[in-house]
């Protein structure tokens, strides 16, 4: 059964076709604040799809008991059921994937034996490469879902496979407090600047060009620091991240 047929078939079933109706635009707006870093090959159609199927779960499984509000819980499932479009259709070159982990752990290396940020040139050096292609693998790192805030969150908010088979329950992981609270920290230690990006991009819902803007630099040199910032998350979270097998990050 495909996305649409399947949408189809629930929302016949589904008690709470209002509740869904009244929520649609919330998948629009996910889709298409995800689709500001994938590149064209992506169709926000496809995610928006997605989206819906997420968000009739979500109306299915939704328990008012447990605090949240519904349109917290339903953003929750709906990004996740995105991401999990992409995963499945994930265009980012192995060779990113690969250059990506390895600043990643660079990164992670410098952070721990300084006990401070990891600058520049200092993973250039070590990666033996100059910081112009360092700057390049971060660009590319940023629009690489691997590197994305949302996936980190869908750690802690959905879990992954490889951590769903120690969570049970309908919120599938949103009570995932300790990894919730590792990312936190982790944002609150990033530098001013990549902390910024990160709160103006995630929370607020400024796109590249328009946090350039803000702070007064191209759009290109915004894209690095997103990466940047990923990256050093990516590397200050590995704990929670690595996973046997997984040749992912």
């Amino acid at each position: 059964m495909n996305g649409l047929a399947a949408y189809s078939a629930v929302q016949q079933r589904n008690p709470y076709e209002d509740l869904v109706n009244s929520h649609a635009p919330l998948v629009k707006r996910i889709a298409y604040h995800l689709m500001n870093r994938l590149p064209s090959s992506v169709q926000v159609e496809d995610l928006i799809q997605s989206g819906m199927i997420g968000l009739l779960e979500a109306s299915k499984n939704y328990d008012p008991t447990q605090g949240a509000s519904f349109e917290t819980y339903a953003g929750i499932r709906i990004r996740g059921a995105m991401l999990d479009e992409i995963r499945r259709s994930d265009w980012t070159p192995r060779s990113v994937h690969r250059k990506a982990r390895e600043v990643a752990e660079v990164m992670r290396a410098i952070e721990n034996e300084e006990g401070r940020d990891a600058r520049d040139s200092e993973v250039a050096e070590r990666l033996g490469i100059s910081v112009a292609e360092y700057h390049r693998i971060l660009h590319d790192a940023s629009g690489s879902r691997i590197f994305s805030l949302d996936e980190l969150q869908a750690v802690g908010e959905l879990a992954p496979e490889s951590h769903r088979g120690s969570l049970s329950g309908p919120y599938d992981g949103v009570r995932h407090e300790a990894f919730r609270n590792a990312l936190a920290e982790a944002i609150a230690g990033l530098p001013e600047r990549e902390r910024l990006v990160v709160g103006m991009y995630y929370d607020e819902g400024l796109n590249l060009r328009e946090i350039g803007q803000v702070l007064g630099v191209s759009e290109s040199r915004v894209c690095q620091i997103h990466g940047q910032a990923a990256m050093r998350l990516r590397a200050r979270l590995a704990d929670w991240l690595d996973h046997p097998g997984d040749d992912q990050f």
